[in-house]
């Protein structure tokens, strides 16, 4: 009997095994990482066909862009705006990293074609040179679009960019991104179609959207891509079928071809619950239908940590400057500046500032634990290349001031070989006066290191080089405590 028993036992585990190896998981449909999140729903009804972890915070990176051009819509029905106004590039806009459309600090655009590399090129110089045209400053518009947001009902949504580069304190959910690519789709149908423009052309090049499902002929028409390593890859998408709409938003994809195939895959499962109901089919609770496929089972930590890390390349071109560059997030400041781009009449008080920020940065220097800088969260100060020092006028100095001896002979010697960069431009001028005008502002941080603008391609960047590791970092630390993005790059 005892023998039986065994002999059975052992059919019973041999089974198993042989059924457990010719099975896919249902648990591995739902990607399972700390980042996924997802929402698919009815645009006419709002219906919610599935959802995962939508009411999570997340990381929305460049889907940020989508209430940036939400505000704008709005301004340009309001009369506010014009599509013809022309935008002058603020030196804080031009010193966005990539992706961007790469225009320099003075130089100028209309607000039509910034919209369009906003949307279709993901540009990040042009998003924030939008956000200063809309609401006078970008501090004054993220105000505006956190407001909006709340507005809207997206309680999950904080904005402190208006582009979407990294910053710990910008969140949003899968449900409050749906929530807004509705309301666009609701409240200004005429201007829609910017998030569908296949290309656009521009000085002689051809720019291709980044959203890739847009040419595959299954009735996607936008909406938005959207990546930084913190976020994972983001995409909003809009397809019509049938007569019929839907919108699927997934958060936190591992790359580019698995978030888009993910997308149409929850597409088409939501566009076949919409034809079996318009059959006859008594389909009430779609999000079973979606979990019988697999959709949305699995244990996934909604709301695991995110660390920011390295930013890779990617369709929105974010780092694609240099794969070298690390990008870092800081917690948020004590207190948050209520202005970050002075109007010219108060350029004068923000360079009689300089003294103060010479302060900040010799107690940062001090400081045992300094934090990690905002670095790409933060923008430059937005004084223009003419307010700056000209590089020409210390050398005219019969003697130069004792005061400078020190940091002159440390140059010629470098401390280290790490660099911090504080901008790359299309004009070495600009990045020249850039340059200059940050040595003047933080003497102390760059008093060892030497002044340098190299060339990459059609770019020119501006770094500070020969320091080391601890004063790379306290001095990028300085800089973002003034709302100055910068870089801290290793060696080599």
């Amino acid at each position: 009997m005892i023998a039986f028993l065994r002999r059975g036992l052992f059919t019973v585990l041999a089974l198993s095994l042989v059924l457990g190896a010719n099975s896919v998981p249902i648990a591995a449909q739902s990607q399972e990482n700390s980042r996924y999140a997802a929402i698919v729903i009815d645009a006419a009804t709002g219906e919610v066909l599935f959802a995962r972890n939508a009411d999570s915070r997340r990381y929305p990176a460049s889907l940020t862009k989508m209430m940036t051009l939400y505000l704008t819509f709005e301004a340009l029905s309001q009369g506010k705006a014009n599509v013809n106004d022309v935008l002058t590039i603020s030196p804080r806009a031009a010193s966005q990293p990539p992706s961007k459309l790469g225009l320099a600090a003075g130089q100028t655009i209309t607000l039509d074609n910034a919209m369009r590399a906003t949307a279709v090129r993901s540009a990040n110089d042009m998003a924030l040179a939008i956000g200063e045209h809309i609401g006078g400053s970008e501090a004054r518009f993220t105000n505006m679009m956190t407001l909006k947001a709340e507005q809207l009902g997206m309680t999950q949504t904080r904005y402190f960019t208006a582009n979407g580069l990294p910053d710990a304190r910008q969140i949003t959910s899968a449900r409050d991104q749906a929530i807004l690519a509705r309301a666009i789709m609701r409240d200004f149908p005429q201007y829609y179609s910017y998030f569908g423009l296949h290309d656009w052309a521009y000085n002689g090049r051809n720019y291709r959207n980044t959203n890739g499902l847009l040419p595959t002929g299954r009735g996607y028409d936008g909406m938005k891509t959207g990546y930084t390593n913190a976020s994972g890859y983001n995409l909003a998408a809009s397809a019509v079928r049938d007569g019929r709409r839907l919108i699927t938003i997934v958060l936190g994809g591992r790359s580019t071809a698995s978030r888009n195939a993910h997308v149409a895959e929850l597409m088409d499962t939501g566009f076949e619950v919409e034809r079996r109901r318009a059959q006859g089919e008594r389909i009430q609770i779609a999000q079973t239908f979606f979990e019988q496929r697999g959709f949305g089972v699995g244990g996934v930590s909604a709301d695991a940590p995110i660390a920011y890390a390295s930013v890779n390349d990617d369709e929105d071109g974010i780092g694609a400057e240099s794969t070298a560059v690390a990008y870092t997030a800081a917690p948020p400041p004590a207190a948050l500046p209520t202005r970050v781009a002075p109007a010219p009449s108060e350029r004068a008080a923000s360079q009689r500032a300089a003294a103060t920020a010479q302060a900040i940065g010799q107690a940062a220097a001090s400081s045992p634990t300094a934090r990690a800088p905002h670095n790409v969260t933060a923008s430059l100060n937005g004084a223009p290349s003419s307010a700056a020092v000209a590089p020409s006028t210390t050398p005219r100095r019969a003697t130069p001031p004792p005061a400078r001896e020190p940091a002159r002979a440390a140059a010629r010697t470098p401390a280290g070989r790490w660099a911090v960069q504080v901008g790359a431009f299309r004009e070495e001028k600009v990045a020249s006066d850039w340059l200059t005008e940050l040595n003047r502002r933080f003497r102390t941080q760059f008093a060892t290191a030497e002044s340098n603008v190299q060339t990459a391609g059609d770019w020119y960047r501006s770094r500070f080089v020969g320091l080391t590791e601890a004063g790379a970092k306290t001095a990028c630390e300085a800089l973002a405590e003034r709302r100055v993005t910068c870089m801290v790059i290793a060696p080599n």
